[in-house]
């Protein structure tokens, strides 16, 4: 009887099924340096925590994004580990921040099942809910996943594709308990732009670009203990489709998040993820750019000093932002330049 784990397989889900990821992860300063040298991500409020405590919390948080990541990465072995591609994300909220010492771990449940015709593949989909020690929720979220049938001639036993959010609605976002923005400075932060400032439609160029270097994106990949071969494995990927190993997805988005700093510098906190693709695969040697577009302004209830925009992020490689190339002429295909439309809900000071 073998005693390595191959991963689950298309056929191996159930509708309902329960899934507690192993290995249980504490955060530590040390996670907080490694995410800056690898995304570049200037944000005061997870930089500072004289900066953080202006606003009413104990201290800097991590980057929504890095606790993203640790809490995806629980769920690779079990969900993911054969997967040909992921596919999306919807309905994501992120809770209470996260602090150097957490401990975060993570319980996925299979929602949704859809076999693909060829029958060698099928979609997984799945909301997975990170929690602290405490169980309170970090980040809660959809995604799906396309994942290969160890057998084709399986069946299974029962189908659904599920019914998912087009966004997440400004009463479910969750804004820290005792942030208060009116002491909020604008200097510090870097940018003198806040909530009033920006206009639905508008697009903004983030101009500065990011060339992913082979180290760094193993390193990432270790670092959020993301075990899908097609990321690490290069003696394997050599003699597969590409021939060479794929950038985890996750990478694609703090790049941009990082990125986005140069035009969104007062978006100092992620609420939502409303929806998101990897369009096209990235490799190392790719240059990463990046550009938003203000798909909404949202008041928050009872508040008056933050608003959230939610916002379009397109992460580009080896493709200036501007002229924002975004779909092709037809309005269906992807410009092939395009590897990320990130669909997903920052929070701002208003004035």
């Amino acid at each position: 009887m073998t005693k390595t784990n191959a991963g689950n397989f298309f056929e191996d889900f159930r509708l309902g099924q329960e899934i507690r990821h192993a290995t249980p992860r504490t955060v530590t300063a040390g996670d907080v340096a490694l995410y800056t040298a690898l995304y570049g991500s200037r944000f005061a409020f997870n930089s500072s925590a004289e900066f953080a405590r202006s606003l009413g919390l104990p201290q800097a948080p991590l980057d929504d994004f890095a606790a993203f990541h640790v809490v995806f990465g629980k769920t690779v072995p079990d969900v993911s580990l054969n997967a040909v591609a992921n596919l999306g994300y919807a309905g994501g909220r992120f809770g209470v921040p996260v602090y150097a010492g957490d401990t975060l771990s993570t319980v996925s449940t299979v929602i949704g099942l859809k076999e693909n015709s060829n029958r060698k593949t099928g979609v997984v989909y799945v909301r997975s809910v990170g929690s602290n020690q405490r169980g309170e929720m970090v980040v809660d979220y959809v995604r799906w996943v396309m994942v290969k049938k160890r057998d084709e001639s399986a069946t299974i036993a029962e189908e659904k594709v599920p019914e998912l959010p087009g966004s997440v609605a400004a009463a479910d976002l969750v804004v820290p308990d005792n942030l208060a923005c009116a002491g909020y400075d604008d200097v510090l932060a870097g940018s003198p732009h806040r909530w009033d400032d920006y206009a639905v439609g508008e697009r903004i160029d983030h101009v500065d670009g990011m060339t992913i270097e082979e180290a760094e994106h193993m390193m990432a990949t270790r670092l959020w203990q993301n075990t899908a071969k097609v990321h690490f494995n290069q003696h394997t990927e050599g003699q597969g489709r590409f021939g060479r190993r794929l950038i985890y997805g996750g990478h694609i988005i703090s790049l941009a998040r990082g990125l986005s700093f140069n035009g969104l510098g007062n978006a100092f906190k992620v609420a939502a993820i409303n929806g998101g693709r990897h369009v096209n695969p990235t490799f190392a040697g790719d240059t990463i750019y990046a550009w938003s577009e203000v798909l909404e302004k949202v008041e928050l209830p009872g508040r008056s000093d933050v608003g959230a925009l939610r916002l379009r992020l397109v992460a580009l490689k080896n493709q200036a932002a501007s002229g924002f190339p975004f779909k092709k002429e037809d309005g269906k295909e992807y410009d092939p330049s395009v590897v990320l439309d990130f669909d997903y809900t920052v929070l701002m000071p208003r004035r």
